[in-house]
């Protein structure tokens, strides 16, 4: 029969082991007092098993704990980690993702103010300190102001510089049709100075800056960009409700110092008028007349 290592007995069986061994010994110790008895002749006998015997007796129970205790080995249970320890680690652990997804959720936005940490979840009534309302965050604004449409209508000029136009044509600007021939006889008394040709172009600026007009006027009194000659698509409906479009001309002051004058009449500034057939037209204090 194997006998387990006692590493790995439990204290209830090195007892029981220990107890039967007793017992053996005790039945011997009986067997040899019958041995002496009978005068065999085995006394010596007796006598040298008895010895030996005694040199295989167990060894004291303070010293056989002892060395249990020193040779005994960690078993796999005690190795490993209890319980306790890994629900610990594991706490900390949690502790730690929940303080960084915290941390992450904290960077993604401002913190709470002071009153609006103190101030209730439910009820703000029971407050500590009553949190003042925010303040309306000033909104853009999106109006246009002017600047890209005075860079797109400037024009460069040789020597560097670059003249901002007053007037750029709308959206409905159109050439008038090949049919309706439309002229401006200029006059000066009864003489007539120039004729010029309306329907070769959908606009015509009046002024005294050459680079960039097209229908230049030397008198001192009208301004570099004094009035433009626009022609426009409108479409007006009739009595049955029809739309008819039609490009007619239109006269617009540029809000020019002495103003325009259509058939002896001043115009708004910024505004259209249509131009009907034989008005005439005056630009400043010239004494030339434009007849369409």
């Amino acid at each position: 029969r194997r006998s387990r290592s006692s590493s790995y007995d439990s204290e209830e069986e090195r007892r029981r082991r220990r107890r039967r061994k007793e017992r053996e010994l005790a039945d011997r110790e009986k067997g040899r007092g019958g041995n002496r008895d009978d005068g065999n002749g085995r006394e010596g006998y007796d006598d040298k098993d008895r010895k030996r015997r005694r040199s295989r007796s167990p060894a004291p129970e303070s010293s056989r704990r002892r060395d249990d205790r020193d040779a005994k080995p960690r078993s796999t249970r005690d190795r490993s980690p209890s319980r306790r320890e890994n629900k610990d680690r594991d706490d900390v652990r949690s502790s730690r993702e929940g303080s960084a997804t915290q941390m992450t959720w904290k960077a993604k936005g401002p913190l709470p103010s002071q009153a609006m940490s103190f101030q209730a979840n439910k009820d703000p009534s029971m407050a500590v300190v009553v949190a003042e309302e925010p303040t309306e965050k000033q909104k853009p604004s999106l109006a246009p102001t002017g600047l890209l449409a005075a860079a797109s209508n400037s024009v460069a000029q040789s020597d560097g510089t670059s003249i901002t136009l007053k007037y750029h044509e709308p959206a409905e600007a159109r050439k008038p049709p090949a049919k309706d021939e439309w002229k401006l006889f200029v006059f000066k008394g009864a003489d007539i100075l120039e004729t010029i040709e309306l329907s070769k172009r959908s606009c015509w600026l009046v002024g005294r800056e050459l680079a960039v007009v097209d229908m230049a006027a030397e008198h001192p009194s009208i301004s570099k960009q004094h009035a433009a000659i626009q022609f426009r698509y409108i479409e007006k409906k009739n009595e049955f409700g029809d739309k008819l479009g039609r490009v007619r001309p239109y006269i617009i002051d540029l809000e020019s110092a002495n103003g325009t004058l259509l058939n002896s009449e001043p115009l708004p500034p910024s505004r259209y008028l249509e131009l009907r057939d034989k008005d005439m037209i005056q630009f400043g204090h010239s004494t030339r007349e434009y007849v369409l």
